[in-house]
Formats: C-alpha cells, structure tokens, sequence
C-alpha cells in the first residue's frame, strides 16, 4: 500500500491484506470488523478479520 498510514493501535501481520503497511505490521484502517464463522466461537482460529481485502 503506497502511502501507507499505520494505525497503531491495529497489528497485523496479513501481508496479503491491502490495508497492511508493507514497512509496519500495522493495518492502515481506522477501524476493523472481527467476525466468526462458528456460533459459539471458542478458539482463535473461529475468529476473522471481515475487513480483510486482498491484495
């Protein structure tokens, strides 16, 4: 993402997302959506990132 402006307060290490800074494992966003695929998510790997573009 050129120009990209690290929300610091938004790790993120998806380097195949476009919102993440390519020099920072940051997202660029001003906020995120975490969802889940599970009706009662009770690990990690059940949550995700629903604001994930690729890139």
């Amino acid at each position: 993402m050129d120009n990209c402006k690290a929300n610091h307060c938004i790790a993120c290490t998806v380097v195949s997302c476009k919102n993440h800074c390519d020099t920072e494992d940051y997202c660029a966003l001003d906020k995120i959506t975490v969802g889940t695929h599970e009706t009662h998510p009770s690990m990690d790997q059940c949550t995700d990132c629903l604001s994930f573009e690729a890139k």
